[in-house]
C-alpha cells in the first residue's frame, strides 16, 4: 500500500519551511531564510577574471564576494541540466569531452547560471548551459532537442508528448518535458513554454543593457519551488499556516491543474503546525550525528570538509540468528534509514558508508540492490559503487545547496570549528514557535525575552523589525534584553505578570 504523502509549510519571521511527510515520517525538508537567498538557478552577466587551462576552468565575477567557478565541462554541455533526469529522443552524441580547448579571455562578458551554492569558502559553481524550469517543461536555449523525463515510462505517452512539443518548438531551443507534464494537453504545455520564452527574451534584453557583473534572472520563488519541485501528483494534502503563501500557491496550482487545488488547506490551529505533526522533533533529531534504529542498532553520521562518513553499529541489537544473518538484518534496516537521512539532511558530495561486515557475497549484493532501489526515490542525482574489498560502500549525491547541518547551524566560535551551534535565524524561528505554544496555553501578554549579546546584536542590527512583528503578529508584548549567561543557541522568557521564568512551561 502506498504511503500517505503530505506537505506542511510553516512560515515564521526567521524562516519558511516546507516538510514532506510519508506516513507521518519526515522525508524531505526545504528551508528558506529571508536574509540568505539561494543562488542556484539564478542567471548573471559575468566577467571572466581568470582562465586556467591546467585546471580546465575559468573564474567569473558575478557580483558575489568570491568569483564563481566555471569548469570547461560546463560550457556547451547538455549533460548538466540542473537536476533534471531525462532521455533525449533525438539522435545526438552526448559524449562529454573532459579535456576541452575553450576560446575564452580575461575580460570577456558571458552569461552564466548558478548550479551549486557557495560552500565552505568556495564560490558558486556556474555553467554557460542555461536552462529555465517551468511548471511542466524545462526550456534550454541555444540547443535543439526534445527530452522526456525518464520517470514517464509509458511509450505512448512519451510519443504523444514529443508530438506536442514538435508542433511548436523553435529550432534554437531544447525542451524537456518534466514528469508533471504527464497527461497534460497541448494548450497547457504550450502556455508554459510561452511563459518561459518571455522570460528568456527579458533575460537577453537585460544582458544587452546591463553592465557586468549583474544578476539578470532570479529563479528563486518559494511558492514557485513548492509547486514545481515538491507538489507531485502523489501528494495527498498540502497544508500552509500562512495566508499570503496559501494564496500564491493556490493561484499557481490553479493555473496548472485546477482540480489539484482541493488538496490545499489553510492551517488555523493555535498549536504550531510543525508541533502538531511531530515535524519539529524530527528536524531536531536530524541535526544529531547519532541516529537510532528500531532494532537497537544505530548510525553515526559525521561531516568532514572532504566527505560524509556513515558508520553502521549493532548497538543494543540482540539477534537470535547467526552472526551473518543478524548483520544482514541490521544492514538492510540501515540502508532504509540512510536513504531517508540523505534526503532529510540533503547531504551531498562524496559519502562513504561502513556497514557491518558480511562474509557472503550474495548478502552484500542484497544490501547493495536494496539501497540502490531506495535511492531511486531521491530527487537528487545519485551514483553508487558496489562494496569495496574493505567492506565500504562509496557513493556520490548531487550537492546543489547547503546540507541541513550547515543550513541550520553556524560554526562554533568557542571550539574553533570543531563543532556547530544552531544558527541565529533558526533560533528566531524557535522563539516564534515557542511564543505560539505559550500563547495557546497562557493568558500572559507581557514577556521579557532574554538572549545573549550576539543574538541581541543580530536582531537589532539585521532584524530590527523582528520583535515588532512578533508583537503584532501574536498580540503579545515582548521586551528584548541581554543575558550573557545564555548560550548563542538558547533563549529565556520571563513573565512580568507572574514574575517568574516561564521558558520551560511549553
Amino acid at each position: 500500500m502506498a504511503a500517505n504523502k503530505s506537505i506542511y509549510i510553516n512560515s515564521t519571521i526567521g524562516s519558511t519551511r516546507a516538510a514532506t511527510l510519508e506516513s507521518s515520517t519526515l522525508t524531505d525538508l526545504y528551508i528558506d531564510f529571508p536574509d540568505h537567498k539561494k543562488m542556484v538557478g539564478n542567471i548573471y552577466k559575468g566577467k571572466v577574471q581568470n582562465v586556467i587551462p591546467g585546471m580546465q576552468a575559468a573564474f567569473v565575477d558575478i557580483g558575489f564576494h568570491i568569483n564563481a567557478f566555471l569548469p570547461f565541462t560546463e560550457i556547451s554541455d547538455i549533460n548538466k541540466l540542473n537536476d533534471i533526469s531525462f532521455s533525449i529522443d533525438d539522435d545526438k552524441n552526448n559524449t562529454k569531452n573532459h579535456d576541452k580547448k575553450v576560446k575564452m579571455e580575461i575580460g570577456d562578458e558571458i552569461m552564466v547560471q548558478v548550479i551549486k551554492e557557495p560552500f565552505l569558502g568556495k564560490g558558486p559553481r556556474v555553467t554557460t548551459e542555461l536552462s529555465l524550469a517551468g511548471n511542466l517543461i524545462v526550456l534550454v536555449p541555444n540547443q535543439n532537442y526534445i527530452g522526456i523525463s525518464k520517470k514517464i515510462s509509458d511509450k505512448y505517452e512519451r510519443k504523444r508528448l514529443k508530438n506536442i512539443i514538435l508542433d511548436f518548438k523553435p529550432k534554437n531551443f531544447g525542451i524537456i518535458v518534466r514528469t508533471i507534464g504527464t497527461s497534460k494537453n497541448q494548450k497547457t504545455i504550450k502556455s508554459d513554454f510561452q511563459n518561459l520564452l518571455s522570460e528568456w527574451d527579458e533575460i537577453n534584453s537585460k544582458f544587452m543593457l546591463n553592465d557586468a557583473p549583474e544578476q539578470i534572472y532570479n529563479d528563486y520563488n518559494f511558492s514557485k519551488i513548492v509547486v514545481r519541485d515538491l507538489f507531485t501528483d502523489d501528494i495527498e494534502k498540502l497544508t500552509i499556516d500562512n495566508k499570503s503563501i496559501y494564496k500564491r500557491i493556490y493561484k499557481n496550482i490553479k493555473s496548472i491543474n485546477p482540480a489539484q487545488t482541493k488538496k490545499l488547506h489553510l492551517y488555523k490551529n493555535k498549536i504550531p503546525i510543525f508541533d502538531n505533526h511531530n515535524i519539529e522533533n524530527q528536524i531536531s533529531k536530524s541535526l544529531k550525528n547519532k541516529v537510532w534504529l528500531k532494532s537497537g542498532a544505530y548510525l553515526i553520521i559525521d561531516h568532514t570538509e572532504a566527505m560524509v562518513v556513515i558508520d553502521v553499529n549493532s548497538g543494543r541489537f540482540i539477534g537470535k540468528k547467526s552472526h551473518e544473518e543478524n548483520s544482514l538484518a541490521i544492514n538492510i534496516e540501515s540502508v532504509n534509514e540512510i536513504a531517508k537521512q540523505l534526503r532529510i539532511r540533503d547531504i551531498g558530495g562524496l559519502i562513504v558508508i561502513d556497514f557491518i561486515d558480511l562474509m557472503n557475497e550474495k548478502n552484500r549484493k542484497k544490501v547493495y540492490d536494496t539501497f540502490k532501489r531506495l535511492l531511486k526515490k531521491d530527487r537528487a542525482k545519485v551514483s553508487i559503487s558496489e562494496f569495496s574489498d574493505f567492506g565500504l560502500l562509496q557513493m556520490t549525491r548531487q550537492r546543489v545547496g547547503l546540507s541541513l547541518l550547515y543550513s541550520l547551524t553556524d560554526e562554533c566560535k568557542v571550539c574553533k570549528g570543531l563543532g556547530r551551534i544552531e544558527s541565529s535565524d533558526f533560533l528566531i524561528t524557535k522563539i516564534e514557535n515557542w511564543i505560539k505554544r505559550f500563547k495557546s496555553k497562557n493568558n500572559d501578554r507581557r514577556l521579557i525575552l532574554y538572549v545573549n549579546k550576539h543574538i541581541y546584536d543580530y536582531i537589532t542590527r539585521t532584524r530590527e523589525k523582528t520583535i515588532n512583528s512578533l508583537i503584532f503578529k501574536n498580540w503579545i508584548w515582548i521586551e528584548l534584553k541581554i543575558d550573557d549567561s545564555i548560550n548563542s543557541n538558547q533563549f529565556k522568557v520571563y513573565s512580568k505578570k507572574r514574575k517568574k521564568d516561564v521558558t520551560n512551561e511549553v
